[in-house]
């Protein structure tokens, strides 16, 4: 007999059929034994009834054991059914159970609530909950979205390189790697430069990369290494040519994960992001005195969290782009756009920063310029320097951080959870140090 997926057993009814999956509950009811049983399709309730061939290997299966089950598809009393559940209609009545592998006793019930630290010290056991697993099933629909999104954009993937031999960013903390000869490189902060690079040979590209960070920084927004949607777009006229590439992303994106995904909004209680009919765009100074708060370089995580909360009250938006920071803040590669504010942008949703972005340099004299004016050694971005050598035409581009983007799609109140194996500064797997007594 094939495998059915439980996602598909309301096509079966009263029908005999095998699934394969785990065992998610296990309840005893007198002589009756019930459980959920779990494939990567969903949950389905199944009963092994008194006198069944299937009661005695049943009596022995617990939580977590991997096993083949036979059984006949019944629907259930109406006065039983669950609409809103997935198979709420339906019931495994179970025949014969096949156990493939035992799991040994459980640390705790898994859809327990615990700490964030034992979350992630039993992560392969914990990702099996409905929570995480939640999590990440959106995760995975935004990757798909905010991909097809682009391509419709006319944006070819690429894929950009982990390892460099400079730091892209020009002054971001680095990890260091021993190499070839002696040599030492490093773990890619940013595609940047590779993405500018890919303008001249496709114009719009686009690549979803893995970087790294170095920075001592234990915050619920930061981790060491973590997952950048990046684009770049060439023959654009200044960066609202990028700013709404982006939006058309992001407005895809939203609408995608709730069209798949309701359930799982309703399980987290949390709304789906409100998207408005344009998102918002303030430059710096409009957004500190909307606040009614002094003028500075950048904006605090309370002024981000205030801003948005204007942007939905006023303009229906659970986004809102500020943009003309001050060149010297921004990345050596942005244009300025008048005395010396520039031509980035950042984005926010739900009050943190998830998306960066800019109009670039792409004149060669002026981004040798730019280089020199920060005191970096021109020399050490010659490979890069080609690109400009050999014509770009007018550019920019953004990145949005995929774990940050999850994080407030979901409310969820540390950007680790939206990692499935986060590493910070105190943990790769495991804690790297232990707290002393």
């Amino acid at each position: 007999m094939d495998r059915i997926l439980i996602g598909e057993l309301g096509q079966h009814v009263g029908e005999t059929v095998l699934i394969s999956g785990w065992v998610d509950v296990r309840r005893d009811q007198g002589k009756m034994v019930f459980f959920d049983f779990r494939d990567r399709s969903g949950v389905v309730q199944g009963v092994v009834l008194p006198g069944s061939e299937a009661l005695e290997t049943a009596k022995e299966a617990r939580q977590e054991f991997v096993v083949s089950v036979t059984g006949i598809v019944n629907k259930r009393p109406e006065k039983n059914a669950q609409a809103e559940k997935q198979n709420g209609d339906i019931e495994l009545e179970v025949t014969g159970v096949e156990i493939l592998a035992k799991a040994q006793e459980l640390p705790f019930e898994k859809d327990t609530e615990i700490n964030i630290d034992t979350r992630f010290d039993y992560r392969p056991f914990t990702l099996r909950s409905e929570r995480d697993r939640d999590i990440f099933t959106v995760q995975a629909t935004i990757l798909d979205a905010y991909r097809a999104s682009l391509k419709r954009q006319g944006m070819t993937e690429f894929v950009a390189p982990a390892l460099v031999g400079g730091d892209a960013e020009g002054g971001a903390a680095v990890f260091k790697v021993g190499y070839y000869y002696d040599q030492t490189a490093y773990l890619a902060t940013s595609p940047q430069l590779y993405k500018q690079i890919m303008v001249g040979v496709f114009e719009r590209v686009f690549t979803i990369a893995k970087i790294f960070r170095a920075e001592k920084s234990a915050t619920t927004r930061h981790l060491a290494e973590l997952t950048q949607m990046d684009f770049e777009m060439g023959f654009i006229k200044d960066e609202f040519d990028v700013i709404a590439a982006l939006e058309t992303a992001i407005r895809d994106t939203v609408t995608e994960v709730a069209k798949q995904h309701a359930d799982i909004f309703k399980r987290f209680k949390i709304d789906v992001p409100h998207l408005g009919t344009k998102f918002p765009i303030l430059t710096l100074s409009e957004a500190h005195a909307t606040l009614g708060v002094p003028a500075e370089d950048d904006m605090t995580p309370e002024h981000e969290r205030a801003i948005c909360e204007w942007a939905l009250k006023e303009h229906d938006s659970d986004f809102v782009f500020i943009t003309r920071f001050p060149t010297a803040a921004r990345a050596f590669y942005t244009k300025t756009a008048e005395g010396k504010l520039s031509r980035g942008f950042d984005l926010l949703f739900r009050g943190l920063e998830i998306n960066s972005g800019a109009q670039r340099i792409h004149d060669y004299d002026e981004m040798v310029q730019r280089i020199e004016e920060r005191d970096m050694d021109a020399s050490k971005f010659a490979f890069y320097l080609q690109a400009f050598k050999y014509g770009m035409p007018p550019h920019g581009g953004c990145s949005t951080g995929l774990e940050r983007f999850t994080m407030k799609m979901l409310d969820l109140p540390n950007v680790k959870e939206a990692s499935a194996f986060p590493r910070d500064m105190n943990r790769i797997d495991i804690l790297l140090s232990k707290p002393i007594d």
